[in-house]
């Protein structure tokens, strides 16, 4: 059977490999790029967050849009199957804070170089720069049709990712594809991105803030995350900003208050006797020097804006009102949301692909038979810790699987 794939990211080459196995498969794998890998390349900094090794209800706590679709194929290719799968290889991991999962030479090449090793030893057939421009069923095979020749096939796997770091090569060609077959697309928008602020001039870029916490009320509820983040020259990033990013992307937030919680592990009434006893003991102290005790130095000026409060007050002078209002900002220093950063620079493309009308087990479309899609094509994301890679590749597995006629487990 002669199957092409197209995509060569961590998806598309774990079902090339998969596939392979069968010998009787001709597997040929496109992709657009010059080289396999290339978004792979860069995830983690380079380093390439693998997966995480937590058991998989952890797991699909951590999947934001589908979860109860990945039951299947991260029951049959777990985290510590892909922790098997390249130590077995020849690549050996650690695992580090959060359990995540890395190679041990800290290079994503490393990674890139496994996967071509394989599929060089399992004759899959590798086409770089291959551009396509749209595939359809001539009523016997599939053809594939790039810039200068069409393509028969008899089985057709879309890997082709999603929107997001269009430069790698994922520029939504799949969706096109996918539409053309007549598949729902649900409409694709930016997770794991910096949420843009408005009336804000970068005056703070550079500055990150620890053990924090950052909320956004929407439709009668409150979103929250606990951590770290980093002012930029035009809103917010940092870990928590970008998990928030992915749960509340499907609102529109022009003109929503983002709150900054300085102090998340005291209450009010805590934060007043603090401040009631340090008033007492600094009366001398203005309050600009003052709040240098309660955060970073280049935070003071906004902080004193936001409560609309007197740069250089001496604490003796400060109101029982202005002390209050203090201890409100302390608890939430309110910023007003534009919008999310956009798909281009989100680490991952929330939307996608409806996973209703596609098998979990196998991947293949229930409305076209011998169809597939695998990876982030797919309306399916996660948050980070290299949970999206572990999606991308367990459905690459399940498809493979499935192409070369090896039964998984449920």
């Amino acid at each position: 059977m002669k199957i092409v794939i197209i995509g060569a990211g961590p998806a598309g080459l774990m079902c090339a490999y998969m596939a392979s196995q069968n010998k009787n498969n001709h597997i040929v794998l496109l992709d657009k790029n010059e080289k396999i890998g290339k978004k792979l390349f860069i995830t983690g900094k380079g380093r390439c967050n693998i997966t995480n090794l937590c058991s998989r209800e952890d797991f699909l706590k951590n999947v934001v849009n589908n979860s109860k679709f990945l039951y299947s194929s991260l029951s049959s290719f777990t985290p510590q199957d892909t922790i098997d799968f390249f130590n077995n290889n020849g690549l050996k991991t650690m695992i580090e804070r959060g359990n995540r999962v890395f190679p041990a030479s800290e290079k994503s090449s490393d990674v890139i170089k496994t996967f071509q090793k394989l599929l060089k030893k399992q004759n899959v057939e590798i086409i770089l720069n291959s551009n396509v421009k749209n595939a359809y069923f001539d009523g016997k095979k599939y053809v594939v049709c790039l810039d200068k020749e069409k393509m028969l096939c008899d089985a057709l796997v879309i890997a082709t990712g999603g929107k997001s770091y269009p430069m790698t090569g994922s520029t939504g060609d799949g969706y096109k594809i996918a539409n053309s077959f007549s598949h729902l697309v649900v409409e694709p928008k930016p997770a794991l991105c910096p949420i843009l602020l408005q009336d804000y001039n970068g005056e703070l870029a550079g500055l990150s803030l620890k053990n924090v916490s950052v909320s956004i009320k929407l439709a009668g509820k409150k979103y929250s995350q606990f951590g770290e983040m980093l002012f930029t020259h035009n809103g917010l990033s940092g870990p928590i900003i970008l998990t928030l990013s992915s749960l509340v992307n499907k609102f529109d937030l022009h003109g929503v208050t983002i709150s900054i919680d300085l102090k998340p592990a005291l209450d009010e009434k805590q934060l007043e006797n603090r401040l009631l006893r340090d008033f007492e003991t600094s009366k001398s102290k203005t309050l600009k020097n003052y709040l240098k005790e309660l955060m970073p130095s280049s935070l003071i000026k906004t902080f004193l804006e936001k409560a609309n409060l007197p740069l250089d007050e001496p604490l003796c002078d400060i109101t029982k009102a202005q002390r209050n209002t203090i201890i409100k900002t302390l608890k939430a220093i309110n910023f007003t949301v534009n919008s999310l950063d956009k798909i281009d620079y989100a680490i991952v493309t929330s939307g996608g692909v409806s996973v209703k009308d596609v098998d979990p087990k196998t991947m293949e479309s229930k409305l076209n038979k011998n169809l597939f899609f695998v990876g982030e094509v797919l309306d399916v994301d996660a948050l980070t810790g290299g949970f999206n890679i572990q999606i991308a590749l367990a459905t690459g597995h399940a498809c493979g699987q499935h192409l070369a006629g090896i039964e998984g487990e449920d």
